[in-house]
């Protein structure tokens, strides 16, 4: 019997373990996927925004804004990568500037500090690249960007030092309300709880749908990105939105905390819940709309495309709180952009509604601190010739284009949770990141998780399930071969 079901590994399902880890419980984390970070939280924009956009007084603003503020802190606390480089609004068209106008004091309301507005020299001057036509903007000094994968890892790795449990290709299929709280259905066996707390994404919807008597509706929104090479890093400094005008919503173009570029997304109503393949239209559309806002962006020197799916609910705002009808079942759902801001936030949040559900008292031995893989690049020489002096693997370059040394992928493997894929390592470390994206390292990494995992070279995936990388043989042929 647990305390807390938590269904979702991606941010805000581990942001809300983490929190739930400070109090005397019984936790569980159940994913569906192979890993933590394998849904909305791994194919995002990156960015920590302001909190200026949403709608005053609604939920989405208030975390919004309270989740930035509570990150670079927490960057600190469990070494992920974060940089406060700001935001910038671009109004092209001076029919809309009571439309900025509008928008800075939203921000305003919504308690965003440090916003102000500012010229088309000042924007010129600060990011060379945008447009000459463009009109006035709005720069928001507390806008940021992070890395998704690190944040969302983090948080993970943090809560199970703590004690949560993590069940990975665990896929819920129902519950059944009982005496003590619920049976949590899934394709692995029954898992008995007292509180369940629904964080999955654009399934969400269907979990809540299968015990409440008032019904929620997600639809799956894609996204699609260009991500540039590292040679593309000192294009913007901002990140850099347009504003929504005659020209529409528009697209972001923004560094990401690794050196790289990122363009896009679009914002296109799907109905396949995983559905994340790009399109050809979807791209040519992120091609035009960055085209609105900036002047030679280099998108010959794009590495890599892919999209993601936002959970976006139908009154655009988060559902978080106990399902009507069902005690004891918390929704956090509808956590689109800006969920990756308010993630902290979130967590926070469903974390007091079921400490108070079920009278948790707050630990004495709470861990807050993590320490992340370390990198030998960001260390200093003597530092460096110390590490591979102690461990020869730090000096073991396996991935050229980012510089990863074989010891950073043992500790993404051993670390808690670790990898067991090449896109699990990759998030960690960045192993076939760069520019040829694995086309070089790829064989090496899965040589070194088969070693270092005790399993056959043809059971290693790219992402879990059936993605295997190698085709030909199964484990049973390769197991009865080998007299295992």
């Amino acid at each position: 019997m647990y305390d807390v079901v938590i269904i979702g590994a991606g941010v805000s399902g581990c942001a809300t373990a983490r929190e739930l880890a400070k109090y005397e419980a019984k936790i569980c984390v159940v994913e569906r996927f192979e890993d933590v970070c394998c849904g909305t939280s791994k194919a995002n924009s990156a960015i920590v925004h302001a909190g200026y956009d949403a709608q005053p007084g609604t939920l989405m603003a208030r975390l919004d804004v309270e989740g930035s503020y509570r990150i670079p802190q927490l960057a600190r606390d469990l070494d992920f990568p974060y940089r406060n480089n700001g935001s910038l609004v671009l109004c092209m068209d001076e029919e809309d500037l009571p439309l900025l106008q509008a928008l800075y004091d939203r921000g305003r309301k919504n308690g965003v500090s440090a916003l102000r507005m500012v010229t088309r020299e000042d924007i010129l001057a600060m990011e060379p690249h945008v447009r000459e036509d463009v009109v006035a903007g709005m720069e928001a000094a507390t806008g940021g960007i992070v890395c998704p994968f690190g944040m969302n890892i983090a948080f993970a790795e943090n809560a199970a030092e703590n004690g949560v449990e993590f069940r990975f290709d665990t896929a819920v299929t129902g519950f059944t309300r009982t005496r003590e709280g619920w049976t949590v259905r899934t394709d692995r066996g029954d898992i008995e709880t007292r509180t369940v707390v629904n964080a999955a994404g654009v399934y969400t919807d269907v979990l809540h749908n299968m015990v409440s008597s008032r019904k929620l509706h997600i639809t799956p929104r894609r996204g699609d990105y260009y991500l540039l090479d590292k040679t593309t890093g000192g294009y913007a400094h901002h990140t850099l939105f347009q504003l929504p005008g005659k020209y529409g919503k528009g697209i972001l173009v923004a560094p990401t905390v690794h050196g790289n570029t990122i363009v896009g997304p679009t914002a296109i109503d799907i109905a396949d819940r995983d559905g994340v393949n790009t399109t050809a239209e979807g791209l040519e559309q992120v091609m035009q709309k960055a085209a609105n806002i900036v002047k030679d962006a280099p998108l010959r020197q794009v590495i890599t495309s892919f999209a993601g799916l936002r959970a976006h609910e139908d009154g655009h705002e988060f559902v978080i709180g106990e399902a009507e009808g069902a005690p004891g079942f918390f929704d956090c759902a509808g956590i689109e952009s800006p969920g990756l801001s308010a993630s902290p936030a979130i967590g926070h949040m469903v974390a007091e509604l079921v400490r108070d559900k079920l009278l948790l008292r707050r630990k004495k031995s709470f861990k807050a601190t993590r320490r992340g893989i370390v990198n030998p690049a960001e260390l200093s020489f003597e530092e460096r010739r110390a590490l591979i002096a102690e461990n020869p693997a730090y000096g073991r370059i396996i991935c050229r284009c980012e510089g990863i040394s074989e010891g950073e992928i043992l500790d993404a493997i051993h670390r808690p949770l670790g990898a067991r894929s090449l896109d699990g390592v990759k998030r960690r470390v960045r192993a076939g990141m760069g520019r040829c994206q694995g086309g070089f390292c790829g064989p090496k990494v899965m040589e070194i998780l088969s070693r270092e995992l005790g399993v056959p070279m043809e059971t290693i995936t790219k992402s879990g399930g059936g993605s295997r990388m190698i085709l030909g043989r199964d484990e049973d042929d390769f197991r009865e071969e080998a007299g295992v």
